[in-house]
């Protein structure tokens, strides 16, 4: 299985970026880490590995990028509001630093938004935010709003609201989605959220089924027995979705 090492300085995000490509060809999957994940997460899992075949078949190339979600929504000693201006220049090195360089270098017109639990939420908002470009979506265990409250997991940004929020904001924001041209992709990608029927976010993902499903966008939601919220689920959870 190829597998390949690649890291530059980004301008956009005034850093050094790394991330790994695994495969040749094939539908090519930008894969989000959790929140506490690196580039390499994915591989140390062992979700790669449960891909093999389909990434040495050339079905599927996955490209798993960093995360900065420790410069951006859990850095709490940076205001609210530079915490949703800094992930902005998170999506914005994605959009025009990442899917730039896999264009280049994979031809194929399917490109996989995924993640896992907070690499979720970034796979369901770029896709969502961007439908032209993707061709699905596939989110393990994710949160979609940000703002909520939900046992241990606080409001990500203290409270604060502003346009910025609000358009990062999958189930705030898709309510009131009137763009066709926009609502066209959506209607055209193949979405598949999967969640643990114990997972505090459970109701999170049935809101945006049902936002979905009023829209007219068809959309897959499968519940797994129990919190189905680590590793173990995820490695079962990839070759049946992906």
């Amino acid at each position: 299985m190829n597998r390949e090492y690649h890291h530059w300085y980004s301008p956009r995000l005034g850093r050094d970026m790394e991330f790994l490509v695994f495969g040749h060809a094939g539908a090519k999957v930008l894969i989000f880490p959790t929140r506490d994940g690196r580039f390499y997460e994915y591989e140390n899992l062992g979700i790669v590995e449960r891909l093999r075949n389909k990434i040495e078949a050339g079905h599927i190339q996955l490209y798993c990028v960093d995360s900065i979600d420790h410069e951006t929504f859990y850095c709490f000693w940076r205001r609210p509001k530079d915490r949703i201006q800094r992930h902005m220049f998170f999506e914005d090195y994605i959009l025009n630093e990442i899917m730039p360089f896999m264009a280049l270098k994979n031809p194929h017109p399917c490109i996989i938004a995924h993640g896992c639990s907070l690499g979720g939420y970034h796979a369901a908002n770029i896709a969502f935010r961007h439908p032209h470009l993707f061709k699905k979506l596939v989110a393990f265990s994710g949160r979609f709003d940000l703002t909520l409250e939900v046992e241990c997991f606080k409001n990500l940004f203290d409270g604060y609201y502003d346009d910025h929020v609000y358009f990062h904001t999958p189930t705030h924001f898709l309510p009131n989605l009137n763009c066709e041209a926009q609502l066209k992709h959506l209607q055209h990608m193949e979405i598949t959220l999967v969640i643990g029927k114990e997972d505090p976010f459970l109701q999170n993902n049935h809101e945006l089924s049902h936002i979905l499903a009023a829209k007219g966008i068809p959309h897959a939601l499968y519940e797994w027995e129990g919190r189905a919220h680590q590793g173990h689920y995820w490695r079962r959870m990839a070759p049946l979705y992906i």
